[in-house]
């Protein structure tokens, strides 16, 4: 006989509060076993196919395994200290962009630029203070990073861990399942099956539409000319998967740059205009739908939502686990309101649908 409806919330519930707590006292210690999990996650599919291909499973994680580590050596070694470079410099340039606005407002707007007005004084603070904080912010991070997570460590465990859980992927999730209350097993699977439809629908096309926008912004505006179109290039990819504030976010930015850089020269500046809207048009109309999908089942709202309050409560580890926990309760929340209402609750002792709800 199944548990009591109560006691089940009660298991859960201890459950999800260990978690939590987890989370919360050893966020930087299982940060690389949170990666490596997500890499392992990710590539599984790959390997399913290498699998179908004729390769064994140590065989197709090996490849994968090769061709991983041959692409992040490539990144660190050709494309991260120059993104490092153009990141100081930008932040060194913000005073010069700020006096380019300021003498531009001067010039077309004099009344609301004379000396001691507010739009003036604002735009000097804003140029210093990006100056001052920015250099201060990207030193942090990096030391920050070295310091919390140990980045030797985090470089050799992250891999290991990947590799391992990618190679038992199978076996753990046949081992999970085996673990599962019988009585309830079935609607357990629905669930998770229903979760995985929406990580995978998200995570795994969100973040290759992250690397393409990434990698196309990246190109085409280090080809147009733009002093830090890799920088740029990053930014833009990198938030992507947040909605609409990724696009308005790289498109101020990229667009914010160039007139700074083009100023007069209106082919350049069009140029790089036309970059970012192919970019947007391309994203919204044939990547994301064809990679993501329109069913995932994650709103615009819950998930910027879910990153901000996971990431504010637990660091840059609960912007990690920020997706999976709210498509965890997305699909939750629509099992309950899809069991509400089959129930006597929503429907009424008159209904013919209720006492069938309650006899399944």
């Amino acid at each position: 006989m199944a548990l009591p409806v109560r006691n089940q919330l009660i298991y859960w519930s201890i459950a999800l509060v260990v978690l939590l707590a987890v989370l919360w006292g050893l966020g930087s210690v299982i940060l690389p076993f949170l990666t490596g999990g997500a890499l392992a996650y990710f590539m599984d599919p790959v390997a399913d196919r290498l699998q179908r291909a004729g390769l064994n499973r140590a065989a197709a994680t090996t490849l994968i395994a090769f061709l991983l580590s041959t692409i992040f050596v490539v990144i660190g070694l050709l494309v991260l200290p120059s993104l490092i470079q153009q990141s100081v410099q930008l932040v060194e340039t913000a005073p010069a962009i700020a006096a380019r606005l300021q003498a531009f407002l001067t010039e077309r707007f004099p009344g609301i630029m004379d000396e001691g007005s507010v739009v003036r004084d604002t735009l000097t603070a804003i140029g210093e203070a990006i100056k001052a904080r920015g250099g201060e912010l990207v030193q942090r991070v990096l030391t920050s990073a070295l310091s919390v997570i140990n980045a030797l460590i985090f470089i050799v465990v992250v891999p290991v861990v990947a590799f391992y859980m990618l190679l038992d992927w199978d076996r753990m999730v046949a081992k999970v399942d085996g673990w599962l209350p019988r009585d309830h097993a079935p609607v357990v699977r629905k669930l998770a099956r229903d979760i995985d439809k929406v990580l995978a629908g998200f995570v795994r096309g969100q973040v290759t539409v992250c690397l393409i926008l990434g990698t196309y912004y990246a190109v085409s505006l280090m080809l147009a000319g733009l002093q830090f179109g890799l920088v740029v290039g990053a930014i833009a990819g990198a938030i992507t998967f947040i909605p609409y504030v990724g696009a308005l976010i790289g498109g101020a930015l990229a667009i914010g740059l160039a007139l700074f850089q083009f100023w007069g020269h209106w082919v350049s500046i069009a140029i790089v205009i036309g970059i970012f809207a192919l970019g947007q048009f391309l994203e919204g109309n044939i990547i994301s739908p064809k990679l993501v999908g329109s069913s995932v089942g994650l709103h615009p709202l819950w998930l910027i939502f879910a990153l901000t309050a996971f990431g504010s409560v637990f660091g840059f580890v609960g912007m990690l686990v920020a997706v999976p926990f709210a498509a965890m309760i997305g699909v939750l929340a629509r099992f309950g309101i899809e069991r509400y209402q089959q129930s006597r609750l929503y429907q009424g002792q008159e209904h013919p649908e209720a006492r069938a709800g309650e006899e399944d």
